[in-house]
């Protein structure tokens, strides 16, 4: 696999560096889907991200894609429901990378405990920009239910997920995926998350799966969850969001009680 690095520069949260990994003999004009990853790197080292996507091409069950690795920088100032970071991975970093390569449809991104909810927001607030959403043990704090009022960014977590519960209709046509570990303590927003998201119209699928909220867990969750979404989100383009109400389901799969 190739590597390149880039900064963008100029954005609302200062520059924000990143690896894209583009299959081995590929060309920039190539057409391919893309997938973004938040904490790219430790994806990567930690989860072992590409070897599973490599490995699914190899089996037939994924086309060649190239990953944008996102370097988190200060991670929490950041990932932690912050509007600013918002704007700058899609009206600055994600134009960039698609400036640069050529992609088939709209990009996918996957993050996982504050890099799902700041996946989630990019898209709430730019909806449009990505077809696929992969949110892995998401930070969806909730005041009277989670015992972090000691987090810095408490407020505005809580303040974004409130603002997320109180939509009345579907906000984006992108297919979302939520994975999270049995012996957790997000579970329970992320399920009430993924009902919120269902209750309005959007095409959600919940994962309930055995472990924690850790690395070797969260790349225990790729196959079939990550998979199954990039195969759907690669397979053709997802058209503009609209009014109209996409079917909406909630599959809780393999639920377990321990790691």
């Amino acid at each position: 696999m190739g590597r390149a690095r880039i900064t963008v520069s100029g954005t609302p949260v200062g520059e924000v560096d990143l690896a894209v990994v583009t299959p081995h003999g590929s060309r920039r004009s190539q057409q391919l889907p893309l997938l973004l990853a938040h904490d790219g790197p430790e994806y990567a080292r930690r989860a072992h991200l590409l070897r599973v996507l490599h490995d699914a091409h190899l089996s037939g069950r994924l086309p060649p894609m190239r990953v944008a690795l996102l370097r988190p920088g200060p991670r929490n100032a950041r990932y932690a429901a912050n509007p600013h970071y918002a704007e700058a991975l899609t009206e600055h970093v994600v134009p960039r990378v698609l400036t640069a390569y050529r992609t088939a449809g709209r990009p996918t991104i996957m993050g996982a405990s504050l890099g799902a909810l700041a996946a989630l927001q990019a898209e709430w607030l730019r909806p449009g920009t990505f077809a696929g959403l992969f949110l892995q043990s998401g930070s969806f704090f909730r005041k009277r239910l989670d015992g972090e009022e000691s987090f810095e960014h408490w407020h505005r977590v809580t303040s974004f997920v409130t603002q997320v519960g109180r939509a009345r209709r579907r906000r984006t046509d992108a297919r979302i995926t939520l994975t999270c570990g049995s012996a957790e303590g997000n579970l329970r927003n992320n399920e009430l998350m993924a009902r919120t998201l269902e209750r309005q119209g959007h095409d959600v699928d919940l994962a309930v799966v055995p472990g924690r909220h850790d690395w070797p867990s969260w790349h225990r969750s790729f196959d079939p969850h990550l998979i199954d979404l990039l195969a759907v989100t690669t397979r053709s383009p997802v058209t503009a969001a609209t009014d109209d109400a996409l079917p909406a389901r909630i599959a809780l799969v393999e639920r377990a009680t321990g790691p």
